[in-house]
Formats: structure tokens, C-alpha cells, sequence
């Protein structure tokens, strides 16, 4: 192989493993929807509720110390709704981890 196409060849893997922040908060996006809606379905009781994303943000890993990994978290707020109930979870998905984790953000509400 010449050394111009293994230079190329190089590139094209360094480019194609970037992602950028929006792009990592789509990929996150049907985990933490599925995450979100089986804890509202079982909450509210309620096997048809749906869920909607109401807003995502990457969380950047607090200051690094001696012998410590940094793990960047997305987080999601989702809102799930049936039944005439309505809930809010805070969703937190570790990079690379693949599971995420829904956390109760506010009352629900209704019924």
C-alpha cells in the first residue's frame, strides 16, 4: 500500500469515529425514551402511555483527579403521558455504559 493511501485510509477512520455532541445525544435519544417509558408505564399505570422528549443535554465529567476515568453523561428530560396521567423523568445514560438511568423530575400528575 502507498503511503498516500494508507494516509487517507488513516483519516477516514479518525473522521468516521468523531461524533459530535448532537449527534451522541440522538444516538442516546430511543434509549432513554425506552427508559423513560417503561418506569412511567409501570408508575402510572398505564400500558399505553407514550413518551416525548422534552430536552437533551451532554453533561461534561466534573474535574479529573489522580487515577480517575471521566465519563461523559448525556441526560434527557422526557415527558410520558396516558390514561389521563402525566409524569416527568430525568433519563442519564454514561457514555459507552449502554444502559441509562430514569430518575423521577417532578409529581405526576392527574388520576
Amino acid at each position: 500500500m502507498s503511503r498516500v493511501s494508507a494516509t487517507m485510509l488513516l483519516t477516514a477512520a479518525i473522521a468516521a469515529g468523531c461524533t459530535s455532541d448532537q449527534q451522541y445525544l440522538e444516538q442516546g435519544q430511543d434509549d432513554a425514551t425506552a427508559t423513560a417509558l417503561e418506569r412511567g408505564r409501570f408508575e402510572l399505570n398505564c400500558p399505553a402511555a407514550t413518551a416525548a422528549v422534552l430536552s437533551q443535554e451532554l453533561l461534561q465529567p466534573p474535574a479529573v483527579g489522580f487515577r480517575t476515568i471521566p465519563i461523559t453523561r448525556s441526560e434527557y428530560t422526557i415527558g410520558v403521558s396516558g390514561c389521563g396521567k402525566r409524569a416527568t423523568y430525568v433519563v442519564v445514560c454514561p457514555q459507552g455504559s449502554g444502559g441509562c438511568f430514569a430518575a423521577e423530575g417532578g409529581e405526576a400528575v392527574g388520576g
